[in-house]
């Protein structure tokens, strides 16, 4: 089973500086975000410390982990391997830590979001955006929403991430397009 203490020694030994500070971030974040919401805070802070163990992985790294250990990489991800850290994070996690498919499914679904996510994976997912260090122009608003609203926070971060991979001519994957597609129509209900 899993130790939170355990898991922040081993994402501190594996990460640089930069990205474990951003991880402790997002274990805070999701903490107040399940408080809130009413989700198990320690798993929560578990899943936020080590949503980004893989990372750092370089390209080959990621491509090697995913062939070896049997990782469906999708058309989107063999152009954009760096999102492949999520679903490799997740296994790693299945692996050492004997996560649930629930936390593995937090850690898989924080970067492209993906329709079947529950409270946690959203919890996650905004955390991963909205945490102590991050800062761009509406953070404040953004965490404004989370403070009202998982999904329509998840909404407005989901648009922002599509149309901000638009204008940089990025690729958008399309688990993120199936769910902006979904909230909208789950808001409309």
């Amino acid at each position: 089973m899993y130790n939170l203490e355990d898991i922040q020694n081993d994402v501190k030994n594996i990460l640089s500086e930069k990205r474990y500070i951003h991880s402790v971030g997002v274990m805070k974040q999701a903490e107040y975000l399940a408080r809130k919401y009413n989700e198990d805070i320690q798993i929560a802070k578990t899943v936020g410390i080590v949503h980004d163990i893989a990372k750092e992985m370089s390209r080959e790294e990621k491509l090697e982990y995913a062939n070896k250990n049997n990782i469906y990489v999708d058309d989107i991800e063999k152009v954009s391997v760096g999102l492949l850290h999520a679903k490799i994070g997740a296994d790693i996690c299945k692996r050492k830590y004997n996560f649930t498919e629930q936390m593995q499914d937090a850690i898989k679904y924080h970067t492209t979001g993906n329709i079947r996510m529950d409270k946690l994976a959203k919890i996650i997912y905004i955390a991963d955006k909205t945490e102590e260090n991050r800062k761009y122009d509406d953070l404040a608003y953004v965490r404004e929403l989370a403070d009202k609203d998982l999904n329509e926070c998840l909404l407005y971060i989901l648009n922002y991430s599509i149309t901000e991979n638009v204008e940089k001519g990025k690729l958008v994957h399309p688990d993120t397009i199936l769910l902006r597609n979904k909230l909208l129509m789950d808001l409309e209900k």
